[in-house]
């Protein structure tokens, strides 16, 4: 059985004190939930919850370079991150695609090497608009997927979390339908499967993002192969973010 998880992606959002006080509160608020919690909080605030020791809300970073070290201005190592108490990063994520031109071979090489280090990859695919409406989305979700895992063994894909973001539904307010969603979730878990084995894909839990919100979460997590979800504005704030975690 697969275990939910909820990550809430706080993007370029919340200082050093406003980030304490949110997981202060939502490790309290979740504790006794049965559904695994990341924050995946800015960079600068990653110290400071570290420090706070929470015991339900796990911290996650929202990317990371594949070096270890080096001059490489700017960016920040897995080894970085995992010295400030993250388990999980997000690789991939379509802002990185489409504003900072990552491509597939280097969200390869930053997945392989956040394995290494013992990061928890949340691997993000998913369609633009005019792909969508071309017909393109399994496509797509399949060839991002497919070069992504490149090289990834077969005891290490249990690892990683995938997460399908149709881009024209991320901040949009818009979003895909629960059967929608289940659908392309279901092509990914194939690709999986095709890729190792349907046993492996049995075990990697694939999330939905794209506008979540306590009123939609439902429709999502009913679904047989939508294990949980990546979540956007409303994970900054609490009370809608423990809503969707307890929905």
């Amino acid at each position: 059985m697969r275990t939910p998880i909820i990550a809430g992606n706080w993007k370029m959002h919340k200082n050093v004190g406003e980030a304490i006080e949110i997981c202060r509160q939502l490790d309290e608020l979740v504790a006794d939930s049965p559904v695994e919690v990341v924050v995946c909080a800015p960079f600068t605030a990653l110290s400071a919850l570290n420090a706070l020791g929470l015991k339900k809300v796990k911290i996650g970073a929202q990317n990371m370079y594949y070096a270890d070290q080096g001059a490489f201005t700017g960016e920040i190592s897995p080894g970085m991150l995992v010295d400030v108490g993250c388990q999980y990063v997000i690789l991939g994520h379509s802002e990185r695609r489409e504003i900072f031109k990552e491509d597939d071979e280097l969200i390869n090489k930053k997945v392989l090497k956040a394995l290494e280090v013992g990061l928890r990859p949340i691997l993000c695919v998913g369609e633009t608009l005019e792909e969508r409406k071309a017909g393109n989305t399994e496509q797509i979700v399949v060839d991002q997927t497919t070069k992504a895992l490149a090289g990834v063994a077969a005891e290490q894909i249990g690892e990683v979390v995938i997460a399908y973001e149709p881009i024209w539904a991320i901040g949009t307010g818009e979003t895909s339908d629960g059967n929608d969603a289940n659908q392309v979730i279901s092509t990914i878990r194939q690709t999986i499967a095709k890729l190792y084995t349907a046993e492996l894909a049995g075990q990697v839990r694939i999330q939905y993002g794209g506008s979540v919100k306590p009123g939609n979460i439902a429709e999502f997590m009913e679904q047989s192969d939508i294990d949980g979800a990546l979540v956007g504005g409303a994970s900054l704030k609490v009370q809608d973010f423990v809503g969707i975690i307890e929905y």
